[in-house]
């Protein structure tokens, strides 16, 4: 029996854990059902847990022979902060909570994955299981870091798997070298002078400051970058004021910019700090900007791109595997993993087919048809990587 094969055997089970994860969906730092879910499913398995890691992580660790090598197998848990649309009958029970980005079903292969890997033991090293709470821009991969992941759990090199809504089921994308984007937030505070809103010649108006403040951002990607380079700049919200009558003392601009370069994230940075300050200044106001790198640009180890990308090849084809598949302006904090482990991250398909929408979107779902294929994907780069030695 074909590792898929056997993990085929027990779909239901994991479609059934993956939509009860769905309904009960946890944001950052708060996975503790679950956390207590993993935990208790990897202990069934006989496979050592530690948890705690990072705040709500879980790594479960499993040995098998002598080999000196080790590898890392990472999933995110976390839900986000987004009213679920979807009539399910496993619809979403925590009101503006969803599982709109498929951690659940990330979450689901993993354990998949260590379930075939407990089962068959069909390596020679360890296993670390790596389940990440806080992956959507809260800082869950740093806070396992800074918890001494890899100083505690050793691996050699590390893998992650993103479902990839629009790409159909049965393929996988990857590249080597960069393929996600840095990733960071920032606010803007900006401060004037309040006044009854009719007479604007006593205030110093932030929301007319912060409206120009927005405009001028643009000239940032336009005017900074170089041509050759690539970034963007959305502020996504300005907020001010609370009456018809009152120009406000205050506003604030909030924002993302993306870059797949540190180099030109510093450009940013530094050139939202002088325009802010200087548009303000015209006006006779203040601006303080508050910029905070959240996610590295995500890079890929060529060689460990090449092995996961055969590996995947093994199950779907070599002619579904697009080894070059084009850079993704969205960030993914694995990337912190990978700047201290050589390894590799693949895109899954989630489906092409009509309702199958971006993640992030209050209709969007995790497809249980591709469970078995992320985690035969998952448990077969440990086969690849730590061999059984035969005689």
């Amino acid at each position: 029996m074909t590792p898929i094969e056997r993990i085929k055997s027990y779909h239901p089970q994991l479609t059934e854990r993956r939509r009860d994860l769905h309904a009960h969906p946890e944001l950052g730092f708060e996975e503790h059902r679950t956390s207590d879910i993993v935990a208790q499913e990897l202990e069934a398995l006989g496979i050592e847990v530690h948890r705690g890691i990072g705040g709500t992580g879980v790594v479960g660790v499993l040995r098998e022979g002598n080999g000196p090598v080790s590898i890392g197998l990472r999933a995110d848990m976390d839900a986000l902060p987004i009213i679920e649309a979807n009539e399910i009958p496993y619809k979403s029970t925590k009101p503006g909570v969803m599982h709109a980005c498929g951690h659940d079903g990330h979450t689901t292969m993993l354990l998949g994955a260590a379930r075939y890997l407990a089962e068959t033991r069909n390596f020679n090293g360890t296993v670390n299981f790596i389940f990440q709470p806080a992956e959507e821009g809260l800082g869950g991969a740093q806070a396992m870091l800074k918890d001494e992941l890899f100083a505690r759990f050793p691996c050699d090199t590390v893998f992650g798997m993103h479902n990839h809504p629009g790409l159909p089921v049965g393929k996988f994308a990857i590249r080597p070298g960069t393929m996600m984007a840095a990733g960071a937030f920032f606010d803007i505070h900006v401060e004037g002078r309040g006044a009854h809103g009719a007479r604007p010649e006593q205030s110093i108006d932030p929301v007319l400051v912060a409206s120009h403040i927005v405009t001028a951002l643009q000239a940032i990607v336009a005017r900074n970058v170089d041509p050759l380079d690539t970034a963007i700049v959305s502020a996504t919200a300005i907020r001010g004021g609370e009456a018809y009558n009152v120009i406000p003392q205050r506003a604030e601009i909030k924002g993302t910019a993306r870059t797949f370069r540190h180099e030109t994230m510093t450009l940013v940075e530094e050139n939202m700090k002088r325009t802010a300050a200087g548009v303000a200044a015209a006006f006779g106001a203040t601006a303080q900007v508050d910029f905070r790198r959240l996610f590295a640009p995500l890079v890929n180890d060529a060689a460990e791109t090449e092995a996961f990308a055969n590996v995947a090849a093994e199950l779907v084809g070599d002619q579904n595997v697009d080894r070059k598949r084009s850079l993704i302006m969205a960030s993914e904090d694995f990337s912190f993993m990978l700047e201290q482990r050589p390894g590799a991250y693949i895109n899954i398909g989630n489906g092409d087919t009509a309702g199958s929408v971006p993640v992030h979107n209050p209709n969007y779902n995790f497809n249980d048809e591709i469970l078995p294929i992320g985690a035969a994907a998952l448990a077969g780069i440990v086969e690849k990587k730590l061999p059984r030695f035969t005689g």
